[in-house]
């Protein structure tokens, strides 16, 4: 398995129900309400599909996309936007309502919205676990994969043409020093499989380590 440079190879995977996930999670901040939950990882590693699975497994839950925030922005220059109009918010336990400011300079539509009385936020995005937002976040995931296998999921889903390989170099360029010097990996709640060979049902399990 290729990883990220830095990165430890988890060990002691074993299948678990998503409710189980969950349980853990609350069990990382008992009472919180709203829980917020950082789930983070390198590109193609599957955050957005695990989030919206979370989502369905807690009804009364939201989902926010980091790219959203950081849409328009420099790769992981978005931590202040997240902690002022996002996280800080739901932390007073107040709703979400914001439009941030590239969204109103190239006229995006449309809000990132979070209402009161939400019993989890999943926030999912590459660079969510960070020390700059660590006192809004109650709980987090770190999804590790092989690269190798990520990276063919990204073209699959992205293409692989010239603008692209470009998109990818620039990125890159960004997430390889912010990853070794924030190493989410170390400080995440569980480590969660976004590549693995263990049988399991995705819709209803996951592949936790120990």
């Amino acid at each position: 398995m290729r990883l990220h440079p830095g990165e430890a190879q988890a060990t002691g995977w074993r299948v678990v129900k998503l409710s189980d996930v969950v349980l853990r999670l609350r069990q990382a901040a008992p009472g919180r309400r709203p829980l917020v939950v950082a789930v983070d990882g390198r590109g193609g590693a599957g955050k957005s599909t695990l989030a919206a699975r979370l989502q369905r497994v807690v009804p009364g839950s939201a989902v926010v996309h980091t790219d959203d925030v950081a849409w328009n922005q420099a790769c992981f220059d978005w931590g202040e936007l997240m902690a002022e109009h996002v996280l800080r918010p739901l932390r007073e336990g107040g709703a979400v309502e914001f439009r941030p400011p590239a969204w109103v300079e190239h006229r995006r539509s449309g809000t990132i919205r979070v209402p009161v009385g939400v019993d989890v936020v999943w926030v999912e995005g590459t660079g969510i676990i960070r020390e700059e937002l660590a006192p809004w976040i109650d709980a987090s995931i770190w999804l590790q994969g092989d690269l190798d296998e990520q990276e063919r999921r990204l073209v699959a889903r992205d293409g692989d043409s010239p603008a692209q390989r470009r998109h990818v170099a620039a990125w890159l360029a960004e997430e390889l020093p912010f990853m070794l010097a924030e190493q989410p990996w170390r400080k995440a709640t569980l480590v969660v499989a976004g590549t693995t060979d263990l049988h399991h049902d995705p819709e209803t399990e996951a592949v936790v380590a120990s």
